[in-house]
């Protein structure tokens, strides 16, 4: 009888848990359609609108302008992580390792984008006279270069995701993928370092507009307004957006080294993939903030 009870506990968690994939999928599809359809729209109206309506190289369209190119690439990305979750792959290796590289690269290139723009923002507001000095088109250009030398020369470790010559692209990594204790370290350090910059950035700003905005006019108190709900906005999508999926990695990470139990793995590994529908929803939401 024990062992009939084992077999019936056991039967019952593969269906719970083959319920729960099938949830978590549903989930994507419904959350990655209207990210790629909706980011597509936004960031192509966002780059209409820097080079037609403004016309203008400023410090703040050149990280805007690197900040669409980055989105755009991750939403190229999604369209081929959407097909290679319904179909088998068969497009060959190493087109799979290059767009896994576009894909997780390319979310901490937005990532230090967003923040470079946070700090750009705080030296005009708060630092006003030395605004000549640290702020020009030309130096946010070499910025956005650094970046992406940064960001390109370190997608080294993501065309190594896989063992072996058979590739499910986007999930099934191998096990040494999850040993690179460097790898997660960097992620995480990167993360966090940009979210502390950004949010220290933004308080500063709204601070020296609630200042300004006591002695200003009725008209540039609502000008000062808007402004306050942009930088908070900013701020509350990017903590949004990425914070989930950094804590997700980090337990992740923790439960494959067998800090955290092995019971919390399966939920850990709904958590990632949850988490990671969230963050891509970054992509639509630079457009329209």
């Amino acid at each position: 009888m024990p062992y009939l009870q084992q077999q019936n506990y056991r039967q019952e968690i593969i269906r719970m848990s083959s319920s729960v994939s099938h949830g978590v999928h549903l989930f994507q599809v419904i959350v990655r359609i209207p990210t790629f359809s909706l980011g597509l729209l936004f960031n192509l109206s966002a780059l209409w609108i820097l080079l037609f309506k403004i016309r203008k190289w400023t410090e703040i369209t050149t990280y805007m302008g690197s900040l669409i190119f980055s989105d755009c690439l991750l939403l190229f990305s999604l369209t081929f992580k959407m097909s290679a979750y319904i179909n088998t792959w068969g497009l060959g290796r190493p087109f799979c390792s290059f767009l896994e590289s576009l894909y997780f690269v390319n979310m901490y290139g937005s990532i230090l984008i967003i923040m470079c723009i946070s700090v750009d923002r705080y030296i005009a507001v708060r630092h006003p006279f030395l605004t000549k000095s640290l702020r020009s088109p030309l130096k946010a250009t070499l910025v956005c270069a650094a970046v992406w030398t940064i960001i390109f020369g370190s997608s080294a470790e993501s065309y190594k995701l896989h063992d072996g010559t058979h590739v499910n692209c986007f999930h099934s990594f191998s096990y040494g993928t999850w040993e690179k204790v460097h790898v997660v370290a960097t992620m995480e350090t990167l993360f966090v370092a940009s979210a502390l910059i950004m949010t220290f950035c933004s308080i500063e700003i709204v601070r020296a507009i609630k200042r300004r905005r006591r002695d200003s006019l009725e008209l540039q108190k609502q000008s000062n307004n808007k402004s306050v709900k942009i930088v908070l906005a900013n701020l509350f999508t990017f903590l949004i957006c990425f914070v989930p999926y950094h804590i997700a990695v980090l337990l992740y990470f923790l439960v494959r080294h067998g800090t955290i139990p092995a019971d919390y793995r399966e939920p850990l590994r709904i958590f990632v993939q949850v988490s990671l529908c969230v963050a891509n929803i970054n992509c639509m939401l630079d457009g329209i903030c």
